[in-house]
């Protein structure tokens, strides 16, 4: 979304130069005050990448061919560029960030945005001790707050990037094309930036040297319509978000939740104990904002800010909309404990994150003065519970099915996802069901004697005992799908329901009908009544 540039928002830009060969240095594949090269195989020729600083100080640059650079620097260390790894890393430092503001993202090959729009007084004041002291020393009286604010996150990015064993530049503006222009060319006013800062087609750079506008100030001297007719209507466009007249917002890497609270730690934490703690609170100051709002949280976050940079992160999902503190620390203690690998603390959390990631709206309701007998217990937090410790897939609720065949009648469903409106059949009160409880998958066969051929059974033989029938009520008569049999047709199942002479109940089907087949219909018990 394009819009006028706001002079109140305010982006951080990271710049890292030597990424790709800091990372390889990081790895111990190098050291990192040695010149080495990363390489990359190109129209049938090695040619050099990226470079470590010791190498750029002897005059090597990107684009040479390899054997070019080992003609000036013999025995020029080489490793393959490995852009996935870049990559990687780039976006670890950009999860990292997000304890500055959730709204990080990354910019091209070796590029952070940050959008600090209100979050320096939330980086200033959110501590956990009110003793601690400020983060930013105080170099001149004349700061601003948001000044001093800004300039203490830089420092704080910057002290962090340099523990990494990464250099980085800096730059803070009014849009992040010109915040990340300023840190990459090392400046501090857009107007002295060299025409490169554009980001154009380097045909485009060149033809605007030839014609001796070296500098953004050059250009921005110059009426747009004949830069536009001359060099490309690209160019203007560029030209105005340099100059902070226009604002390309980011994109943040992740969506932006709904509610969020969050805790900064004086000292940093080395034990889950205390974590759970202050998930409570942070889930009741969460859930205090969702009330106001009229919504309950139905998907849960809490990220992990270790002091070396890594970044925990665990989620919980609920069956249906809650603002309810102790019920939401209950489910991620339940998923602490459920961790196959348990959470590695380092040198322990300084930063704790909750964000109320999917909300919904969740009207309030008043509770009677007693309780109603009436009202069932509510099975949706236990649900909540099992599939936290063993997944949502893994805990399932059966759900009827419109089929008239039994074993096709039913489904199982994960235990949260929406009921279907095809509801179970319920007999009229003192009416006996007319499917069983339990059912045997497959039918199990029996041996069946009755007073007439298609009539119901008299004695039947189950597991090698004799039951004698006292009571029969059926047949009712299934008919097999005729778009599944082979043959149009399929064997017709009459089922009754039987009753024995200790009171037992079964529920049976003879499979075929005399006439129907060569062979005398076979019997079989397809279920037990309660």
């Amino acid at each position: 979304m394009v819009t006028k540039a706001v002079s109140k928002r305010r982006y951080l830009a990271a710049y890292l130069p030597h990424l790709s060969a800091e990372r390889i240095a990081r790895t111990g594949a190098a050291p990192p005050d040695t010149p080495f090269a990363l390489v990359e195989k190109k129209r049938g020729a090695m040619r050099i990448t990226a470079l470590s600083p010791a190498a750029l100080a002897l005059g090597l640059a990107p684009g040479m061919a390899l054997a070019d650079a080992r003609a000036r620097v013999p025995e020029l260390p080489a490793h393959p560029h490995d852009r996935q790894a870049d990559a990687a890393l780039l976006a670890w430092l950009a999860d990292a960030c997000e304890r500055y503001t959730p709204m990080v993202a990354t910019k091209g090959e070796a590029g952070l945005i940050l959008d600090l729009t209100g979050c320096g007084p939330s980086f200033r004041q959110k501590q956990e001790s009110r003793g601690m002291e400020a983060v930013l020393a105080q170099e001149s009286p004349g700061f601003r707050h948001d000044d001093e604010a800004e300039r203490a996150i830089a420092r704080d990015l910057a002290d962090r990037l340099s523990q990494q064993q990464l250099t980085a530049r800096l730059a803070f503006a009014a849009t992040p094309d010109t915040a990340y222009a300023l840190a990459c060319f090392a400046g501090s006013n857009p107007h002295d930036l060299p025409v490169q800062a554009l980001a154009l087609d380097e045909s485009v750079h060149i033809a605007l040297m030839r014609a001796g506008l070296r500098t953004i100030g050059d250009l921005a001297a110059r009426p747009r319509t004949p830069l536009a007719a001359r060099f490309g209507t690209e160019l203007p466009t560029m030209l105005a978000r340099l100059l902070e007249e226009e604002d390309v917002r980011i994109t943040p890497r992740r969506k932006l939740p709904p509610v969020v609270a969050e805790r900064r730690f004086a000292e940093p934490m080395m034990t889950t104990g205390p974590l759970l703690g202050r998930i409570a609170e942070l889930a009741g100051e969460a859930c205090d904002d969702l009330r106001r709002r009229g919504q309950g949280g139905r998907h849960f976050g809490v990220a992990l800010f270790r002091v070396d940079g890594h970044v925990a992160r665990l989620s919980v999902e609920t069956g249906a909309p809650t603002r309810t503190p102790a019920a939401i620390e209950r489910l991620f203690h339940e998923r602490l404990d459920a961790l196959a690998d348990p959470l590695d603390p380092g040198f322990g959390y300084d930063m704790l994150r909750f964000a109320v990631l999917h909300a919904e709206t969740l009207d309030a309701k008043q509770d009677g003065l007693a309780d109603r007998a009436g009202d069932k217990p509510d099975p949706g937090p236990l649900f909540d519970r099992l599939a936290v410790r063993f997944g949502a897939e893994s805990v399932r609720r059966f759900h009827p099915r419109d089929h008239h065949f039994p074993e096709y009648a039913a489904t199982t469903r994960p235990a949260r996802a929406p009921v279907p409106q095809l509801a179970w059949h319920r007999p009229e009160p003192g009416e006996p069901p007319l499917r069983p409880l339990t059912l045997f998958d497959p039918p199990q066969a029996i041996t069946v004697l009755a007073e007439v051929p298609d009539g119901p059974p008299y004695r039947f033989q189950w597991k090698g005992r004799q039951h004698r029938v006292t009571l029969a009520e059926g047949p009712e008569r299934l008919a097999y799908p005729w778009w599944r049999h082979p043959e149009g047709k399929g064997p017709t199942r009459d089922y009754y329901r039987v009753e024995d002479e200790q009171g037992h109940r079964f529920w049976v089907f003879r499979h075929g009908l005399f006439g129907e087949q060569d062979d005398t219909p076979d019997w079989y018990l397809h279920g037990l009544f309660a």
